[in-house]
This record gives structure tokens, C-alpha cells and sequence, in this order.
């Protein structure tokens, strides 16, 4: 009984009834217009005084509010309306104009059905009440007057004012039943009329993913150089702090660095929340590449305490801009994961060079013991598989069974290697050859990050 009662009265069945009321206020002009026609052709002065003939205006009417539907507002503003009123969900409703000759065809039927349902729904509204209080209280009036009101003999018999007020009670209730149908049956309509087309639902997905690639780069851009930052300013302040009185000048030098690193990196940060401000204009700070910015990450990450070797068999100013650019951030991440998971004074090699047309980066560290597991860990690795393969190259990440010939990782203190080192790392950041996914690196074994990003893009 309850679920009975929440269908017909109810907050849902309220706003729907809203809804059809505002299709019959919509509807009234168009049967005064219908009026004007039905009027002459009836040969009838007082068109309102007559039924049929307010059902005639009505009709006329119906298929002018069909062509003013093509008005490109009607759509938006009819979505809307069912969206809040009917209660039916935004995916399900085209916000956009009618563009097309079926999606104008079906905005106008959809119109029509509004109006027509409307009007009627709105008609009942204002006529039935009044009738029904009256039949409600007809027993008790007629009992102190005396009279039957000048209502039909009926009522002169005593069983027909018993059940005045039940039938009073019944046309409300079927007023209430009657807005509540054609309330459900438009809000099951709505999605088949004013629906997206498939057109409209692939140009919604390819928005998605386009929204979905601008945050997936903004979060890589934030990740790597506010968090390399972080690291390294930690790194810088850690050591200052162990030999702030025994050694002033390389605390000034940290000091300097910590300075240089922070600056750089609010400069990045207004780089790439410009692209949040909407309607604003992007940051003014340029990107890093590695062929302006190279020398100073390396300078700052040393100003740690970090020894690192770096071997650059290519022209930096040759590269392509793109390719420069995340060439850097890799370099920045490959760094950061050095500083984190190393610790101080590991040795760090990096080899940037072009062979058969690609660009070859590698990060590399000597590691003993196996890999420490670090809940959340892995993002930059990530990172740099979705860099890579965005740019048409491939990155490894993970235990090598040597260190490269010619590096300086073999030497000086062990470093332990990154969180998530092996096939976790990453969608595309997969161990090299000869590793495994789940046993840590062996003693006298190398972290090595290896990519490989091609010359010219992506095919």
C-alpha cells in the first residue's frame, strides 16, 4: 500500500507533475492560436465555453508547437527539464541542439508528446480539484442549507450524498494516477527522443579520453618534478644538516641547491597547472629539455651528495623538442628513484646517446640484497613506460646481471634498488631478459633503467 501511495504521491511523482503542468502553461499559446482557427472555421463566438471545441484548439495547435520545436534551444532546454524533473540520468539525454533530420524529427515528437500530455494532465488539474471539494463537503453543506446547490436530482437521495465524498475522494485519486502514467510513460520516452545518437555518444568518448589524457600527463608532469624535488631537497638538507659544523662551505653549496631546486620547480608547477585554469593563460615557465636543463639536474642532484656519472654521446640541441623534453623527465625520474631508494653518496650512472635512429637513455645503480617492497610504489616507473610508449619507444626497468662496460656503478657504496623493480613497474616497464618477476637481484647485480624512444615519433 505504501509503495502504491509513494507512485502516485510521492517526490518523484510531485516533480513529474511539475513537469506536465509546464507543458500545459507551454501549450496554452498555441491553443489560443489553435482557437483563432477553430473559432471562424465552427463559425463559434465563444470557442472556451465549448469542449469539444477547446479539444479542437487543442489539436490545431499541437502540430505548431511541433515545428517551433526546431528552434535549436528546444532540445537543451527540454533535456534539462526531464533531467531534474523526471529523474533520468545525464548519460541518457543529448544536452547538445538537434543537428540531424531524425534528431530534429524525434525533438518534435518528443515536443508534441509533452504539450499533448501537459495540457491534458494540466486541464484535469485545474478542473477536477474544485469538483472533487465540492463533492467532499456536499453532505455537510447540504445538511446546514437545506438544499441540494442546484446540483442534479440525484442528489436529492440520500445514498447519493453518502458517497459524494467517496467519489470526491476517487477523481482525485485518479487525477493523481493519471498525472503519475503519463509522467512514467514520458520519463521512459525521454531517452529513446532525446537521447544521443551513436554519433553523439563516440564524440562524449573521445572527450572522456581526451579529458582522461590531460590528467593522466598533468599527474606524470607533478609526479616527476615535484617529486624528484622533494627528494632531492630532502637529500640536500639531510647532508647539510651531518656536516653543518664540520664542513660550512658544502652547506652552503646544499643551501644554494635546495634555493635553485625550489625555484625551478615552482616554475614547473605554474607550468603545468596553467593548463588546469581554464579560460587563463598557461604558465610562462618553459619546460625543461634535457638540452637547456640537463647540466643543472645533474648539478643539483650532486649538490646531494649523490655521485653520479653522466656519459651524453648526442646532441643535445639536435634533438627534437618532444623528444628533449621527456628525454628530461625520464633522466628526472630515473634520478629520483636513485635518490630515494639508493641513499646518499651511491653511485649513479647515466648514458644518453643515439644508436639506429632512436635515443638511448640508461640509469643505472649497483644494488645488493633484494628489492624492499614499498606499499603505492611504482608511479614513476609507470610514468615512464606510458612516456615511452606515448613517444612509439619501449622501456625496462629491473636487476642486470652486470653493470654497463665503462660505468662507475661497480664502485662505491651499494645503492638498494626501487619499490615495485620488477614486472609491477608498470604496464610497459618490464624486466630485461634474464630477470624475474618475483625474486630480488642477486649480490654484485646492477638497477638498470633502459628506454629507447625513436627519432622521429611514434608511427
Amino acid at each position: 500500500m505504501s509503495a502504491v501511495a509513494r507512485s502516485l504521491f510521492g517526490r518523484r511523482a510531485r516533480l513529474r507533475w511539475i513537469h506536465l503542468i509546464l507543458g500545459g502553461a507551454l501549450a496554452m499559446p498555441y491553443v489560443l492560436v489553435g482557437s483563432v482557427v477553430v473559432g471562424p472555421v465552427t463559425g463559434s463566438s465563444d470557442v472556451f465555453g465549448s469542449l469539444p471545441l477547446q479539444l479542437g484548439s487543442f489539436a490545431v495547435g499541437l502540430p505548431l508547437a511541433a515545428v517551433t520545436s526546431l528552434f535549436p534551444l528546444t532540445r537543451p532546454l527540454e533535456s534539462a527539464a526531464v533531467r531534474w524533473l523526471c529523474g533520468v540520468d545525464t548519460d541518457r539525454l543529448a544536452l547538445g541542439p538537434a543537428r540531424t533530420r531524425g534528431e530534429k524529427g524525434r525533438t518534435a515528437a518528443w515536443f508534441t508528446l509533452h504539450l499533448g500530455f501537459g495540457g491534458i494532465i494540466a486541464g484535469m488539474s485545474l478542473a477536477l480539484p474544485p469538483f472533487a471539494a465540492t463533492l467532499i463537503v456536499l453532505p455537510v453543506l447540504s445538511g446546514l442549507l437545506g438544499s441540494r446547490l442546484g446540483l442534479p436530482e440525484v442528489f436529492d437521495h440520500a445514498w447519493a450524498l453518502a458517497l459524494a465524498p467517496v467519489a470526491g475522494v476517487l477523481s482525485l485519486v485518479a487525477l493523481a494516477g493519471c498525472a503519475a502514467g503519463c509522467g512514467a510513460l514520458l520519463a521512459r520516452w525521454a531517452p529513446l527522443l532525446l537521447g544521443p545518437t551513436p554519433r553523439e555518444r563516440l564524440a562524449a568518448a573521445e572527450a572522456r579520453a581526451a579529458d582522461l589524457a590531460v590528467r593522466n600527463r598533468l599527474a606524470r608532469e607533478l609526479h616527476d618534478s615535484v617529486g624528484h624535488a622533494l627528494s632531492a631537497v630532502t637529500l640536500q638538507a639531510s647532508a647539510a644538516r651531518r656536516v653543518l659544523d664540520s664542513d660550512p662551505e658544502f652547506v652552503r653549496e646544499a643551501l644554494a641547491a635546495i634555493e635553485d631546486t625550489t625555484r625551478r620547480t615552482v616554475g614547473e608547477l605554474d607550468a603545468v597547472l596553467g593548463v588546469l585554469r581554464e579560460g587563463d593563460a598557461p604558465g610562462t615557465a618553459p619546460a625543461p629539455t634535457l638540452a637547456a636543463d640537463l647540466d643543472g639536474l645533474l648539478r643539483r642532484t650532486r649538490a646531494g651528495g649523490q655521485r653520479v656519472s653522466a656519459t651524453v654521446d648526442a646532441d643535445p640541441e639536435a634533438l627534437p623538442p618532444l623528444l628533449s623534453r621527456e628525454g628530461y623527465r625520464i633522466v628526472q625520474e630515473g634520478l629520483s628513484n636513485a635518490l630515494k631508494h639508493a641513499g646518499e653518496g651511491a653511485a649513479v650512472d647515466v648514458l644518453i646517446a643515439v644508436a639506429d635512429g632512436e635515443l638511448e637513455i640508461t640509469v643505472e645503480n649497483p644494488v645488493t640484497g633484494p628489492a624492499p617492497s614499498r606499499t603505492g610504489g611504482g608511479h614513476g616507473l609507470r610514468g615512464i613506460a606510458d612516456r615511452a610508449r606515448l613517444l612509439g619507444g619501449t622501456a625496462t626497468a629491473g636487476p642486470a646481471a652486470a653493470p654497463r662496460p665503462g660505468s662507475t656503478s661497480s664502485a662505491g657504496p651499494t645503492a638498494t634498488p626501487p619499490a615495485a623493480s620488477t614486472a609491477t613497474a608498470g604496464p610497459t616497464a618490464t624486466p630485461p631478459p634474464g630477470s624475474t618477476a618475483t625474486a630480488g637481484p642477486t649480490p654484485a647485480q646492477t638497477w638498470r633503467l633502459h628506454a629507447r624512444l625513436p627519432m622521429k615519433g611514434p608511427a
